[in-house]
């Protein structure tokens, strides 16, 4: 497993058709700072909304995972977000120019080798996972899907599929260590049956569909007209269904490839959790309606488990999110201004950090010698410090801008902070950021005391050349 969190060397781009549009697509994936995740950007569409990925914003399973966020749809998430976890890339901004992420060959391969084109940089920050301390279990009494994590060391995946075809029969496939998924999961391409794929075609809905982007199986008796017909419709001279009950249009990578691309959905579709996860994945004839079902379970049980309560605690044990290496770098405030010393929890909605006040602070040799009380001002900076580093987590290029202040509301001052005090700091967006308005409340913590209270709007601005 990773320790530290990775993104991208440099940019790379990569075109294709949307399988279910038939919409030219160029999709480019940049580098991005610790803590930002995956997230996706519209940059055909006005504003260029940023979709995060996020099992929250599924909004359709019927042919692949859809989300859709801000106005923007993006399909057919499925096979870059397994790339992404398969190189454990954590942190990336994914720019398309069409609503639909590219087909290619309709598996996770050419993805993979785009991102080996650049190479993977680690970055310094810590990479958390969490682990399951009991089974979790999720069945579809109508679709008769099983799936099961229970606790284990590392990510692994095991899967079985059973349609009652005589092609396919029953297959097994099974993911032991991520690492190994570019090697024996991310060729096998997506698998359709005969039957659907004419349903399909007769109803417009693979409108970038060709015979080199999906394994078709046969599951019944086909004439020679149905098969001149398909091969008109694919532009292809001749169409035949080989021994194996598939039809002419490409060689299996693995006798068990549409196993093996059931195993590579699992692993894109529980991407949208947005937690690392030690459990095995046990899952019995599963789809993408069942996959994202059980992603939500598993995300309701870790947030629920993750210590995200109203009162966040601090282990110091726990390797922090940014250190005061990469706080120092990321805000433009410098001693004996800067007042966060960790970022200890980053969502994109909200953001914990900690601030160890010792009496070799600056202002406390005035206020008050003889009785040290942090200012209450002081707590407020420190807050909106917090505070940016959250808001300024959402650009993909944050040293371009900084924050100011345009409100503060609400302040309430519970209870002293002394020397020996460590503060942590609660920042939850109360908006989202539009037009660069961010609104946040601010909570400061000793202990579980609470020992300040405010709201926050703060204004991002691109930096003064």
């Amino acid at each position: 497993m990773k320790e530290f969190q990775q993104t991208l060397k440099g940019e790379v781009s990569i075109s294709g058709v949307g399988l279910h549009t038939g919409k030219e697509v160029t999709l480019t994936l940049k580098p991005a700072n610790p803590g930002f995740g995956i997230r996706f950007k519209r940059v055909d569409l006005p504003e260029q909304p940023i979709v995060k990925a996020d099992v929250d914003y599924v909004v359709d399973t019927s042919r692949g995972t859809t989300l859709e966020h801000n106005g923007a749809r993006i399909y057919t998430t499925e096979h870059i977000l397994a790339a992404l976890v398969g190189m454990s890339v954590d942190n990336v901004l994914l720019e398309l120019d069409a609503p639909e992420i590219p087909i290619m060959d309709g598996s996770s391969k050419q993805f993979i080798e785009a991102i080996e084109s650049v190479g993977v940089l680690e970055q310094d920050a810590k990479k958390v996972y969490y682990t399951i301390d009991q089974n979790i279990h999720f069945y579809d009494p109508v679709k008769n899907v099983d799936m099961l994590a229970i606790p284990a060391n590392e990510y692994q995946i095991t899967t079985m599929i059973d349609f009652n075809s005589p092609v396919l029969g029953t297959q097994h496939a099974t993911l032991k260590h991520i690492s190994d998924f570019k090697k024996e999961i991310s060729n096998s391409r997506t698998f359709c049956f005969l039957h659907e794929l004419e349903h399909l075609l007769e109803n417009n809905l693979i409108k970038g569909g060709q015979l080199n982007n999906a394994i078709v199986v046969v599951d019944k008796v086909v004439s020679d007209a149905e098969l001149e017909k398909l091969a008109t419709v694919f532009n292809q001279p001749k169409v035949e269904v080989k021994s194996e009950g598939i039809l002419n249009n490409l060689q299996l990578n693995h006798p068990n490839e549409p196993a093996r691309h059931k195993l590579l959905d699992i692993v894109g579709d529980l991407a949208l959790t947005g937690f690392n996860i030690n459990a095995h994945i046990i899952a019995s004839r599963p789809g993408h309606a069942t996959n994202i079902e059980f992603a939500k379970k598993l995300k309701q049980y870790i947030k629920k488990n993750k210590n995200l309560a109203d009162i966040p605690t601090y282990d110091p044990n726990r390797p922090p999110v940014y250190d005061i290496v990469h706080i120092e770098k990321s805000l433009p405030h410098k001693y004996p201004f800067l007042l966060v010393d960790k970022i200890i929890d980053m969502t994109d909605k909200e953001v914990v950090g900690i601030k160890n006040v010792t009496f070799n602070e600056h202002f406390f040799q005035g206020h008050f010698p003889g009785n040290p009380v942090m200012p209450g001002v002081l707590q407020i900076e420190a807050m909106a410090q917090v505070g940016g580093l959250l808001a300024l987590n959402n650009y993909p290029d944050p040293e371009n801008y900084d924050t100011y202040f345009l409100k503060i509301d609400k302040v309430k001052f519970k209870q002293k902070v002394v020397p020996g005090d460590t503060l942590i700091l609660k920042l939850e967006l109360v908006n989202p950021i539009r037009r660069g308005i961010c609104e946040m409340k601010g909570t400061a913590y000793v202990g579980n005391k609470v020992a300040t209270e405010a709201e926050l709007v703060a204004q991002i601005l691109p930096k003064q050349k």
